[in-house]
């Protein structure tokens, strides 16, 4: 695949697509090579959702009859706040007033962020955003949309499956033109968790070439047996506190609340008052009802527990069926399986032999990622598995799999 122009008129264009436009256009005229198929692309959680929601809904129902604040109402920003030092045993509790913005799902929140992260910096030549590769199509188009090269870093088994710090260190000409870093904590398909050590390493890497550090951690709360360490956990420690680092995360993985369109971002003070203003003249707000709702989401565990089991249950089935084949490991976090499909001509093939031969839809690791510096798609040779189905389900669906690539 050739690199993506780097350039607004190729994404509004058309001539840059969803990972998903691709799969459509891949399996176009393929009929699937079974009675049931089983579609495993889509990364949309299906567990139970908590069952108070439609009723916090349905009691603030007299706020739809009012424009909701941008940055998110006191009550939900608390919440939000509340859980983070739950979660992550801050001695400081987050400042809900200027340390958090609530966000109409964390995709919009990662695309806007890129406009004041490339504002508030200046440079020479043409800003850049670095992202870690595979990445969340947000990033880019962010990116580009606020004139910014993308600059891809490849998450590699070799490297750990996040970015290689060693990689940028000393490439002073492109740090200087940096204006934000995303990385993905756990990180989405491969399941990597940065450590606290890599955090810090990162957010000190921001502060000497002052851009800012955007972790998106909207899979913290799915793990198998370690509870990922966070981005302000780990800031809090330094006498920096918050400064060039911003953390993305929602209630769609979490709670199971993909629909509701609900999530925030939280850190640097001072970034999210610039944010807040742009947010405030062009951005999507979370109506009133629904910031009602997700506060109670965010009061709650309970369901969060129930969830995180039925995750666990899901990768035991993977255990026992794939042991090492494909090279699976049970990742740290996330409920993606990051399948290498080398032996069986890579991430394409086995992605049209699965869907032809067996009726399971997995996206290829191509479509999830971009040419690299070093010239290479990090996700060519595989193929990314989203464990959202019931048990049975996966269970068929990996079955099926093993039988058609022996």
């Amino acid at each position: 695949m050739a690199p993506i122009q780097q350039s607004l008129s190729a994404l509004t264009s058309g001539a840059i697509v969803s990972p998903f436009t691709q799969l459509r256009r891949l399996l176009s005229g393929i009929e699937a090579g079974h009675a049931r198929p089983i579609e495993l692309t889509i990364g949309e959680p299906r567990e139970e959702m908590p069952d108070f929601i439609a009723g916090k809904m349905a009691e603030a129902s007299a706020l739809y009859g009012k424009y909701p604040p941008i940055r998110g109402s006191e009550e939900l920003r608390g919440a939000i706040a509340g859980w983070l030092a739950r979660r992550y045993g801050l001695a400081q509790t987050v400042n809900p007033a200027r340390e958090v913005v609530v966000l109409n799902g964390s995709r919009e929140g990662l695309f806007f962020a890129c406009l004041p992260a490339v504002g508030r910096k200046a440079v020479e030549g043409r800003p850049a955003i670095l992202m870690c590769n595979p990445y969340y199509s947000a990033y880019v188009a962010g990116a580009l949309a606020a004139g910014a090269e993308a600059v891809f870093l490849n998450a590699t088994r070799e490297t750990g499956f996040l970015p290689d710090l060693d990689e940028i260190t000393d490439d002073v000409s492109l740090l200087a033109r940096t204006c934000a870093l995303f990385i993905g904590s756990p990180a989405n398909p491969q399941g990597a968790v940065a450590s606290p050590d890599y955090i810090a390493r990162a957010l000190a890497l921001a502060r000497a070439h002052d851009f800012m550090l955007f972790l998106d951690e909207c899979y913290s709360e799915i793990y198998t047996e370690f509870a990922p360490a966070g981005g302000l956990e780990v800031a809090a420690a330094t006498p920096e506190r918050f400064r060039n680092l911003v953390v993305f995360n929602s209630l769609s993985k979490r709670s199971n609340l993909p629909g509701l369109r609900s999530g925030f971002c939280a850190g640097d003070p001072d970034y999210l008052d610039t944010y807040a203003e742009v947010r405030n003249m062009c951005a999507p707000t979370v109506p009133g009802a629904v910031q009602v709702a997700s506060a109670a989401a965010w009061a709650d565990e309970a369901h969060v527990v129930r969830s995180r089991a039925a995750y666990i249950e899901k990768f035991s089935i993977a255990d026992e069926l794939l042991g090492e084949r494909y090279g699976y490991r049970r990742p740290a976090g996330g409920f993606c399986l990051w399948l290498d499909m080398s032996r069986y001509g890579g991430g394409s093939d086995a992605a049209v032999t699965l869907w032809k031969d067996a009726g399971v839809k997995v996206i290829p690791g191509s479509f999830l990622a971009q040419t690299g510096r070093d010239g290479t798609n990090p996700g060519a040779n595989y193929v990314r598995v989203a464990l959202v189905q019931d048990p049975a389900t996966i269970r068929e669906a990996l079955e099926r799999t093993i039988s058609v690539l022996r």
